[in-house]
């Protein structure tokens, strides 16, 4: 069986590790106010908010297009601060699946925060760069939104 390949991309924040956590695991509808320019809108599909099994519509702009995408909890635990979910919709035009997974690392000042992207692409070679891209920059402005509310 051939291994799933990923983009993985580790950096310590400032914020606090729980905050952090909790904005991508329980607040995603706090992400179009923190970063208006990438998450245009998120709307609650099935479950609530704060549900692990929920699917949310993302309304956001990737590599300066602007693309929907349904992002489906497949995995969260609040003890480790892991969360995954898989993204589909128009996603699956370039990718046969795509497995987004945060991993924050509370640390003495801060955190450190690993995130995962899991793709298999429908042409080899294809790379999700965008998405890390997209991902990292969303990140950013999370980390900004939460040093200027504490």
């Amino acid at each position: 069986m051939a291994q799933v390949p990923k983009l993985v991309d580790q950096r310590d924040r400032k914020c606090s590790g729980e905050k952090f956590f909790e904005i991508f695991r329980k607040k995603a509808n706090l992400l179009p106010t923190i970063c208006p320019n990438l998450v245009k809108d998120i709307q609650l599909v099935e479950g609530n908010w704060e549900s692990k099994a929920s699917i949310k519509k993302w309304t956001m702009v990737v590599a300066a297009g602007k693309s929907e995408v349904n992002v489906k909890a497949e995995s969260g635990e609040d003890t480790n601060k892991s969360y995954t979910y898989v993204i589909g919709g128009e996603v699956t035009k370039k990718y046969k699946s795509l497995v987004v997974t945060f991993l924050v690392t509370t640390k003495h000042q801060g955190c450190s925060v690993t995130l995962t992207i899991a793709y298999e692409p429908n042409v080899e070679g294809q790379k999700p760069t965008e998405y890390l891209n997209f991902y990292i920059s969303v990140m950013n402005d999370v980390e900004e939104y939460l040093l200027r509310n504490p």
